[in-house]
């Protein structure tokens, strides 16, 4: 019998009326039913919310020590209990165990490094007297929470993602409501569970189910100061509008590209771009999407890329050593499955053909695709590259801009000059030079142009977006 989740809302389960609307999730392995949900509406978002404000206001006040108490206690109950939420990963996403048990373990570690700056966290004395009406006046600023966070987090990194969130909005003084995809919630309710057991006050992080009528709720919500999301553009444009007037940050698509020069280590970033391209089946933002290979080597690049990622292994998540696990559901399996077709009608050849088996698409890597094609013009959040030729760098730089998306790019090259030219001229929020597209850290501004989104994650950077600035001015007395 599959399993009933509900809400976390002031430190406790709620259980949703019977009447309400259920979400099965189907298991991407076998289509088992893996667990039900409500489909949340509006009057559940709003009980989370006000209990959130509620709480917000009891602790609004309360000191950077104690902040740091509540996550460190909170890093320290997360790292201690990994297995549940390893196995609420696999479960629900299909994510290969390896894989799962990392992600797992970057909560307790982001989570720390948000200890680390905000232990560290300045305001700023202002110059006022740099004015002759300012003479003996004091300026000071400091940063100061907006009040309840509303975050919407996808499904491929349901617990990394949701941390990016909530660390650097408790961190900052806030309180969080989460809606999560709906294969991420039972991820959120065992991190929620696992912080009211930390000692973090009730209310201070409450979790929601539901889909899109919980999302737009809870971007409308007027007691929602900022709205966070990560997800598509469509998305984004929906729950923009759904927000109105208020602090809006959002980490959208990409179709994320990788220039291989003909001076760089080709092994080395064919190896690095088939992880980048085909792990995670390709169902991370930054997944390496494009490849774009000076024409001098690109045959050599390409015997290279086709052997790397026929070394990696394909399979169920909890089969030893399994790279390329089952993608999210026959459905995401099937779209991308749809993209490879369009790509090759319109002229693309295959390199290395991509197998369906259920919801488990093999890599797959096309070469010659036309500008028109969905691979080319459309995030295909899947495991398929397409490797395109290029005269030169200049050439290379106008067709990895040539997108509507700019969220982080690669370039590979031995040469220092045109690794600055790629650091000026790719369009991009973020740009690695010989690492490939999805290597990320936590630690620097991580956002998109473009259609990519606006505002930036990274610790110190979210920390920034979660909190305002306020100003005082003294007058010394007379």
């Amino acid at each position: 019998m599959s399993l009933e989740l509900g809400a976390w809302i002031g430190g406790q389960a709620v259980a949703v009326h019977p009447s309400v609307t259920r979400i099965e999730l189907a298991s991407p392995v076998d289509g088992s039913i893996s667990y039900r949900m409500p489909d949340a509406g509006v009057d559940l978002v709003d009980a989370a919310v006000k209990n959130a404000a509620a709480a917000f206001e009891a602790h609004r006040y309360a000191s950077t020590a104690t902040r740091v108490a509540w996550l460190e206690a909170i890093a320290k109950a997360v790292g201690a209990n990994t297995g549940p939420i390893v196995d609420s990963i696999v479960r629900a996403i299909g994510k290969p165990r390896r894989a799962a048990t990392f992600e797992a373990g970057r909560v307790a570690e982001f989570l720390r490094g948000c200890v680390a700056e905000l232990v560290t966290w300045r305001g700023e004395l202002v110059p006022v007297d740099t004015v002759p009406l300012g003479a003996g006046h004091l300026g000071l600023a400091k940063r100061i929470p907006y009040g309840v966070v509303g975050a919407i987090t996808p499904f491929n990194a349901p617990a990394n993602l949701l941390v990016q969130k909530i660390g650097p909005a408790l961190a900052t003084g806030n309180a969080v409501v989460v809606k999560p995809h709906p294969t991420g919630i039972e991820t959120a309710l065992l991190i929620a569970e696992l912080c009211k057991k930390a000692g973090l006050p009730d209310g201070l992080f409450n979790v929601i189910p539901g889909d899109r009528i919980a999302a737009q709720a809870l971007a409308a919500h007027p007691q929602v100061a900022v709205v966070t999301l990560t997800g598509g553009v469509a998305a984004a444009e929906a729950l923009a509008r759904a927000a109105g007037a208020k602090k809006f940050c959002a980490e959208l698509g990409s179709s994320a590209a990788n220039i291989v020069l003909a001076d760089a280590n080709l092994e080395d970033a064919a190896q690095k771009i088939a992880r980048a391209g085909f792990e995670a089946s390709g169902q991370q933002c930054i997944s390496a999407q494009r490849v774009i290979v000076e024409k001098a080597v690109f045959d050599k690049f390409l015997t290279l890329f086709v052997a790397a990622a026929k070394s990696l292994k394909v399979g169920l998540p909890d089969e030893e050593g399994v790279d390329v696990g089952p993608m999210v559901s026959v459905a995401s399996a099937e779209r991308v499955m749809a993209m490879v077709a369009d790509t090759l009608e319109k002229g693309a050849r295959l390199a290395l053909e991509p197998v369906r088996t259920g919801a488990v698409v093999s890599p797959g890597i096309l070469v010659g695709a036309a500008r028109t094609s969905r691979l080319l013009c459309e995030e295909v959040f899947g495991p398929v590259v397409v490797v395109q030729p290029a005269q030169n760098l200049d050439d290379a730089l106008a067709q990895a801009n040539d997108s509507q998306f700019g969220l982080q790019g690669a370039c590979f090259t031995s040469s220092l000059d045109a690794a600055m030219k790629v650091a000026e001229r790719f369009d991009s929020g973020s740009v690695w030079i010989n690492e490939a597209s999805r290597f990320r850290l936590d630690m620097y501004p991580f956002g998109g142009v473009r259609q990519s989104g606006y505002g930036r994650e990274g610790i110190r950077y979210a920390m920034e977006e979660y909190s305002q600035w306020k100003f005082v001015g003294l007058r010394a007395s007379v």
